[in-house]
């Protein structure tokens, strides 16, 4: 057996932000309309830090207008409340995120639950996760499994009547993954450290969703032969010498000799929940607005 197809996320993000760019400007030329993005910055944490720069620096890129707010550590709820409630009626601005991890002082389900859900592009609102369990199609969708399911539809084409595995049950990740693999009629399982006989779950699925954030958890003899791979895990570990790299919950190097097709880390699902984030944004704006939200 020939190793895997190797699932390019960064060749499928690019392609999405070319995409969502052409929306884009066929909206400022018929509609006068430049959707809008905030994203808020409580604290110093160096990873979120340029995860929101990163964020900032692809939405200007596609078209769309990007405000940040970079806000102290030891800013108080209160004040946090505050200033979603004035991008909630803020009409220059289609989408709002709220970058997590957030200071202890902040109760963070009660930060995102202040979000409009029409502008919740992160998908974390009640609301949203209400409307992803009930099929309602105006629900915002997490990124991460957005992401996963559009490079799973482009792999495998329907994928109706597919037996799916999703190890992990995160509201991020793992439950809204189920959910959109059950939209598309697969037969959904979910895994988590209870389950008994955790490989053996895992490799009777045509689909394996691997997002537990344990290290090269998945081996190979756990894949069933053929089987679609997507690592949603990141992982840094030590590379020698002082020296880190990232790793998914899937052992690559294994995996790869086993599945049909699977996405590296890095390279792979991550590139995806950003651009999947900005076509969160262009589809915010247009059902803002009553315009159909575009198919991308």
């Amino acid at each position: 057996m020939t190793d895997a197809t190797i699932i390019d996320g960064k060749a499928f993000a690019q392609n999405l932000r070319g995409k969502i760019s052409t929306v884009v400007e066929r909206l400022k030329a018929d509609h006068n309309l430049t959707p809008g993005l905030a994203v808020v910055l409580v604290g110093e944490d160096a990873a979120s830090q340029i995860y929101v720069r990163n964020k900032g620096k692809q939405t200007t890129e596609v078209g769309m207008n990007s405000f940040e707010h970079r806000l102290p550590a030891e800013t108080t709820e209160d004040e946090l409340l505050a200033l979603i409630g004035k991008l909630n009626k803020d009409p220059a601005v289609n989408g709002i995120l709220v970058q997590l991890p957030l200071p202890d002082q902040i109760n963070a389900s009660r930060v995102l639950d202040a979000i409009d859900p029409d502008k919740d592009v992160d998908g974390f609102h009640v609301i949203n996760t209400g409307r992803l369990a009930t099929g309602n199609p105006d629900a915002m969708v997490p990124c991460t499994p957005l992401g996963c399911l559009i490079m799973l539809k482009d792999q495998l084409g329907n994928l109706s009547g597919k037996r799916a595995f999703v190890l992990g049950r995160s509201n991020i990740v793992g439950k809204p993954m189920a959910a959109l693999l059950l939209g598309q009629h697969c037969t959904v399982t979910i895994g988590h450290s209870r389950t008994k006989d955790l490989a053996e779950e895992c490799r009777r699925a045509d689909i394996l969703v691997a997002a537990v954030g344990r290290e090269r958890m998945v081996k190979g003899d756990w894949i069933k032969p053929g089987a679609t791979v997507i690592d949603v895990g990141i992982n840094r570990i030590a590379a020698g010498e002082g020296k880190t790299r990232l790793v998914g919950d899937v052992d690559f190097d294994e995996a790869v000799k086993v599945a049909g097709a699977i996405t590296p880390v890095p390279g792979g699902v991550g590139p995806m929940t950003i651009a999947c984030l900005l076509r969160n944004t262009v589809v915010a704006a247009c059902l803002q607005h009553g315009l159909e939200a575009p198919d991308i």
